[in-house]
């Protein structure tokens, strides 16, 4: 018998687009079905209607977008308390911040805080609810209502560190009470200076993975770039019988990142698992629910998870590989082609830009690894490599191997220079270092030979690999490029230092706290 894929047989879902997915599932839960389960707004994202409806009971089925049930029971709104905050820069992060944050209940009028001390939060910013309903799409899973709250903070002051405290009527985070749940952020200075920044990919729900998000806190991160694979609601991400989509595993992810994401702006992209079909026919429909981003890409409802910003004299882009993967082809082509146009253009505008040094990219889909589950993707290296060589990108982090790889000084995708650890890299004299960085917290994956990191090296002439082709076979590939491997837990610190010769030291560090690679790139010297 065919199990179903979220109520999508597996033989389909195997062959179907994120859009066709999408479509079978609307037409094979009828309204009827969805309308019983007491889901008026099934698989939107509702705002207005909820601001005055009354909260819900636990065991109640979710008032209608227009307010709320007749005789529906209700929860007082002092009881009901935000959880999984999580911070994200709008397009300047000097001046903007995106303050996100989650409740088990609609509630009244919500709202956000913020001054420049946590006894004095006296500027009010109204919050936007977003009303994520998933239907039960298996016998095994129930229908879920998520309430999903952001509120856009303009108008800051560069280099501040602000107070902020998320509330709703009948909770106000002002209140003594309430002190110990303040939180603070910082915005970019409005001039170079010295920072560091961390990122990893794929990292889910588990020990390591909290793990790793205490040690990134340790490292007193201006900003996270988080290169897609989130929570894994979505266990498979490409359609197999286990493939069961829980839209709860998404409470438990927020929260469990709330101790970083409230401090640490935590800026993420898209990966396969991030992929959701039920809400819309790309997909990102739940994205957009949970998530406010810069939304200064070429088109931020259709892409959420592409864009850029400027932090100091670093210029970052994200990119959603979705659009350009061989191996993974259910949203293959989605733009039409705009992403990767924008990308050519945005990353010649931030080349030109004044007081820009390094510009760096992330992403999930690997251009170079060598692991034996996903490896490298060719059409990430069709469509991008080029361009990160035309425009001398400085380094690029991926994701979706579940492992810590680094490669040498890549252009054109041949080795230009080699880059030992303790090394160093001009991305104008010598290329490109790509690091895969997936060892957030997911199940670990292995590499074909031994491992070779700090400490442990073992370095190969060529490593036997594969990548992925455009009619979705692999193709074998020797590579030479593979300079440091780790099978373990990990994340990247970057360390930045402007001035005349300006600095990247890209650290990867274990779970146990442990160093298992260092490297520098650099630019050349100013004249």
């Amino acid at each position: 018998m065919d199990t179903p894929r979220f109520g999508v047989p597996e033989r389909l879902a195997q062959r179907m687009t994120m859009a066709e997915q999408h479509e079978y599932l609307r037409a094979r839960l009828s309204r009827r079905r969805v309308l019983r389960r007491g889901a008026a707004t099934a698989g939107t994202v509702a705002g207005a209607g909820l601001l005055g409806g009354a909260a819900c009971a636990a065991d109640t089925k979710p008032a209608p977008a227009a307010g709320p049930r007749a005789g529906a029971a209700t929860v007082d709104g002092a009881l009901v308390a935000p959880f999984g905050r999580h911070l994200a820069f709008g397009a300047d992060p000097r001046t903007q911040m995106r303050i996100s944050w989650q409740v088990p209940f609609a509630v009244r009028k919500p709202y956000v805080r913020i001054g420049t001390s946590p006894l004095e939060l006296t500027r009010k910013v109204e919050a936007e609810v977003r009303h994520l309903h998933t239907p039960s799409l298996s016998d095994k899973l129930p229908a879920v209502d998520q309430f999903y709250l952001h509120a856009a903070v303009d108008d800051l002051r560069p280099g501040v560190t602000y107070y902020y405290g998320v509330g709703h009527a009948d909770r106000d985070p002002a209140e003594p009470r309430h002190f110990a749940s303040v939180g603070t952020f910082r915005t970019a200075p409005d001039r170079p200076g010295k920072f560091v920044f961390t990122a990893f990919g794929d990292q889910g729900v588990s020990y390591d993975a909290l793990a790793n998000d205490q040690l990134i806190l340790g490292q007193n991160p201006s900003f996270h770039l988080h290169a897609g694979d989130l929570c894994y609601a979505d266990t498979t991400g490409h359609g197999k019988k286990s493939d069961l989509y829980d839209a709860r595993v998404w409470d438990s992810f927020l929260a469990q990142t709330d101790s970083v994401a409230a401090s640490v702006p935590w800026m993420v992209t898209t990966g396969n698992h991030d992929m959701e079909a039920w809400y819309s026919p790309d997909g990102y429909g739940g994205q957009l629910a949970r998530w406010s981003l810069p939304g200064n890409g070429p088109d931020p409802r259709k892409a959420p998870g592409v864009y850029a910003f400027v932090y100091g004299n670093v210029g970052v882009v994200a990119l959603d590989a979705n659009d350009v993967s061989y191996e993974m082809p259910a949203n293959k082509g989605y733009t039409g082609g705009a992403q990767t146009r924008w990308l050519d253009r945005e990353l010649e505008q931030l080349r030109k830009r004044p007081g820009i040094d390094f510009l760096v990219v992330f992403f999930h889909h690997c251009a170079y690894s060598t692991t034996s589950a996903h490896a490298s993707d060719g059409g990430v290296r069709d469509a991008w490599v080029p361009l990160f060589d035309k425009h001398q990108v400085d380094l690029v982090i991926n994701g979706h191997n579940h492992v810590y790889e680094r490669t040498d000084a890549l252009r054109g995708g041949k080795v230009a220079r080699r880059v030992p650890v303790e090394g160093s890299a001009d991305a104008v004299r010598d290329g490109i270092v790509y690091v895969t960085a997936g060892g957030a917290g997911a199940k670990l994956y292995e590499f074909p030979v031994p491992d070779s990191y700090e400490g442990h090296v073992k370095d190969l002439d060529e490593v036997k690999t594969y990548h992925w082709t455009k009619d979705g076979e692999k193709n074998r590939d020797s590579a030479d490029w593979s300079r440091v491997r780790y099978t373990g837990f990990s994340f990247l610190a970057v360390e930045v230092e402007p001035g005349p010769r300006p600095r990247l030291t890209v650290t990867a560090l274990a779970e146990s706290g442990e160093r298992v690679d260092r490297f520098e790139v650099t630019r050349p010297r100013r004249q």
